[in-house]
């Protein structure tokens, strides 16, 4: 377990924690409404290609008991957005560490400033990813949630695997399954790539499942939460990163997802358990996320790949096709 420390008088900011994969929905922006904490408590994640410094460390709010807030760097309409710069400072000699960022439409987390802090490593515990042991490592997450839209993080995840599959598919139609590929990715991937012959089809593949037989398939796998390392896909299939919570839920959940209700229940009809959660609205893909995985991507080289990612975004939000 690590501890972070104050660059300035190494007083002990955070608590005892340990380090997993960034998750995919860092950074990730949904709406106006008040967002839950991005890192589990006792984890912190590392952000290689950060928008502010390189090497910030992400932590929850609740991580680091060493510092006190500073009211007057809190921006933001109902918390702070992060915008004014280090809001967090030591609580013994008063430096500026780490940033809070607690506003609507943000995930509530803390960036410790890589600048006016210190990572003191534990001993080492690093295990290797135990893919047979996923399900006790990560819980699935439902895609809709009560309110009745979808949830975050399934538009984040499919963002990120949307850019795999089109990069991955040279331009070329691509082939979704009827089913919860085809809620998710099936739409997006119409709306991205041209009609005709599908030349590769979409697959769930990782621990537990069958292996593609198509070695043309384009599997989507898990990526452990843990380590960030992707399920390595055998026989040659090429992998298409998603995350673990998400896959879980495809992998061991039901064969259809929800989709929007149509009609009401039939006059005379009564029912005494809770009906299943309805999405309001049809599966959009997170665009940000789906644009930023793109351009980081090594096939972001090819011409028509840039066309496409610069003709959606282009576009934004309110004309993106998916």
């Amino acid at each position: 377990m690590d501890v972070f420390v104050c660059a300035g008088c190494e007083a002990v900011l955070s608590a005892s924690v340990a380090r997993v994969a960034l998750p995919v929905h860092a950074r990730q922006r949904w709406g106006h409404s008040l967002m839950p904490v991005l890192m589990e408590s006792g984890t912190y994640a590392v952000d290689p290609e950060p928008g502010g410094p390189p090497g910030a460390a992400v932590l929850a709010p609740g991580d680091l008991p060493g510092t006190v807030l500073l009211p007057e760097r809190c921006d933001g309409c109902c918390g702070s957005a992060g915008g004014d710069g280090p809001n967090l400072a030591c609580l013994r000699c008063g430096l500026p560490v780490a940033t809070r960022v607690d506003d609507c439409g943000y995930w509530q987390e803390v960036w410790c400033d890589p600048g006016a802090t210190r990572l003191v490593p534990g001993e080492a515990d690093e295990l290797p990813a135990r893919w047979s042991r996923l399900a006790e490592e990560c819980a699935p997450v439902e895609p809709v949630a009560p309110e009745g839209r979808w949830d975050p993080r399934w538009g984040a995840a499919v963002g990120a695997a949307l850019a795999g599959v089109v990069a991955l598919s040279g331009g070329r139609p691509v082939a979704v399954p009827p089913g919860p590929l085809a809620v998710t990715l099936g739409r997006a991937v119409g709306a991205l790539l041209p009609p005709g012959p599908p030349g590769r089809t979409v697959v769930l593949a990782g621990p537990g499942l069958p292996v593609p037989e198509d070695p043309r398939a384009l599997a989507l796998v898990p990526v452990h939460p843990r380590t960030g390392e992707v399920w390595p896909c055998p026989g040659g299939v090429d992998g298409v990163p998603l995350d673990a919570a998400v896959w879980l839920h495809l992998a061991r959940g039901p064969d259809e997802l929800p989709h929007p209700a149509a009609g009401r229940v039939p006059a005379g009809v009564h029912r005494d358990e809770p009906p299943a959660l309805r999405p309001l609205t049809l599966f959009r893909a997170d665009l940000d996320v789906f644009l930023r995985t793109l351009s980081r991507l090594p096939a972001f080289r090819e011409p028509w790949l840039r066309r496409l990612h610069e003709e959606v975004r282009g576009r934004g939000y309110a004309g993106a096709p998916f």
